[in-house]
């Protein structure tokens, strides 16, 4: 560490400065005046002028003209003839005025030296603090796995923190002095010179790099730029931070590719459903004219031989009839669940209450003759198709009266409810057969059945079209059941499409 000057002027009392003033005139005066009479001449001009230059550089400036005035009044009236005396003889005066001007000159230059010296301490202070400070950031930026660059506006490396070291392989006496963009072999997204028009208009840049580092391999960083000014506003230092991101970059990359691939197989799938719902509309279809065929000439024999066929003759000719119209009404759902896939939805604003109304009374012929307990709650209004709705209703409820045929008392109820996953939901609860949930895995897909058909009839394709009909207005369909303790099916639309 510096030494330190003694005794710095301000840091002295106002007395103990004048004091020493009047001490150094005095001790000089003395020490002439004993010369003198040991015969040394013409020593007393030095020794006043350091008594001012002691009382200059120790007391300051003002005890320092003290000094120059009391050094002045002492060699005029010792030194200067006549002696004794304040008068000065015309011959003595240029030797008087020279001792003055010398004084005050050395006065002036000593108080301008001592301020410079001062100033110099105090910037010495400042440095030092200022580079203990800088060396404690460093420090802590070396702390950080972050990486951390610091360049000139050259682009010539001045810090290169641990985390750089660690991400790019070189240390710090490799890296400092090198040019930054040669070094790393930096790949920018858009010109260099845009880049620093935006760094130097806004003191900020941020985007993707692509860098090499020493061993040959390339890592993809977000980096971000900071300008440091100096006071005048002159752009001094590029501050630079560095993340790797090239384990990201590869995930969105392999996420992108997946998403292509996604799509292209999405596309061949619906060009697939499409062919196959082509393929099943056209093969029933073509169905219909021989089934017409079989049903009409077998009514024919019927009424031809019908008088000569024994009774087994005509439970062949029953169940021939039998299983055609069974044929045509697979024929008929066949259809219909193809059309659902091709046909446009025309949304609207529907009542299900309405809805639920209509099908009522659609199947009271079905119905009549049953004491059938309907509950039918209050149900919301969404926004679909409604012809593709009211078909889910119909196909629903229908199950629900065909199930609870084997029931004394059968009770159906159609209401809806508020959850958290699905919003409003729609539900029809029956207290039927039901099933067993193990199988519930089954009930919507085509051709599906989980009873005898000898029990319940039907085509095992009626809760294939509600899940399509549901799935085409954006929502789901489920069901809770048990064996012997009825089934609810559920279905939630939203209100408002998206």
């Amino acid at each position: 560490m510096a030494q330190q000057k003694p005794t710095i002027p301000k840091d002295l009392p106002p007395i103990l400065r004048y004091g020493l003033a009047v001490g150094s005139v005095a001790l000089a005066l003395g020490l002439a005046l004993l010369l003198e009479r040991s015969n040394f001449r013409g020593v007393e001009f030095p020794l006043f002028l350091f008594a001012i230059a002691v009382s200059v550089w120790y007391a300051g400036l003002w005890p320092g003209v003290l000094a120059v005035v009391l050094s002045s009044l002492a060699f005029n009236y010792y030194f200067t003839e006549p002696l004794y005396t304040f008068y000065v003889a015309r011959v003595d005066v240029p030797y008087y005025v020279v001792f003055i001007l010398f004084a005050s000159l050395l006065t002036w230059f000593s108080t301008i030296r001592r301020r410079v010296e001062q100033q110099l301490l105090q910037s010495q202070d400042e440095l030092r603090k200022e580079v203990a400070e800088r060396t404690q950031q460093a420090s802590l930026l070396n702390l950080t796995h972050d990486t951390i660059i610091a360049r000139d506006m050259s682009d010539n490396i001045t810090f290169w923190n641990r985390g750089a070291e660690e991400l790019y392989g070189w240390s710090w006496q490799e890296a400092v002095g090198k040019h930054s963009q040669q070094l790393l072999q930096t790949e920018f997204p858009i010109p260099i010179e845009e880049i620093r028009a935006e760094l130097l208009r806004t003191g900020r840049w941020e985007g993707e790099l692509r860098k090499t580092k020493a061993d040959g391999s390339s890592v993809v960083v977000a980096s971000r730029w900071s300008l440091r000014q100096d006071e005048q506003g002159r752009p001094t230092t590029i501050l630079e931070t560095n993340n790797d991101i090239s384990e990201r970059k590869q995930r969105e990359e392999e996420i992108r590719k997946l998403n292509v691939e996604l799509g292209k197989r999405t596309i061949d799938l619906e060009v697939s459903n499409k062919e196959l719902e082509a393929f099943a509309y056209s093969v029933s279809h073509d169905l219909r004219a021989p089934l017409r065929h079989m049903v009409g000439f077998t009514e024919l024999l019927q009424k031809h031989i019908g008088s000569t066929l024994d009774e087994k003759g005509h439970r062949y000719t029953r169940i021939i009839l039998e299983s055609a119209k069974k044929m045509g009404a697979l024929i008929d759902d066949l259809l219909a669940f193809s059309r659902i896939g091709r046909a446009e939805t025309r949304e609207t604003m529907v009542s299900l209450e309405q809805l639920v109304k209509e099908v009522l009374t659609d199947m009271q012929p079905e119905t009549d003759g049953r004491k059938i307990a309907w509950k039918v709650g209050a149900l919301p209004n969404l926004y679909g198709d409604r012809s593709m709705l009211k078909l889910a209703l119909v196909n629903l409820i229908s199950n629900a009266v065909k199930f609870t045929r084997k029931q004394p008392q059968p009770e159906i109820e159609i209401a809806s409810m508020e959850t958290k996953q699905d919003g409003v939901v729609v539900f029809v609860r029956d207290n039927g057969v039901g099933f067993d949930m193990k199988y519930a895995h089954k009930l919507f897909g085509v051709f599906q059945r989980l009873h005898q058909s000898d029990s319940f009839e039907g085509t095992g394709i009626g809760l294939a079209t509600v899940q399509r009909i549901i799935h085409r207005h954006g929502g789901r369909v489920w069901a809770e059941s048990l064996v012997d303790r009825g089934a609810t099916f559920f279905f939630s639309v939203p209100s408002r499409r998206r």
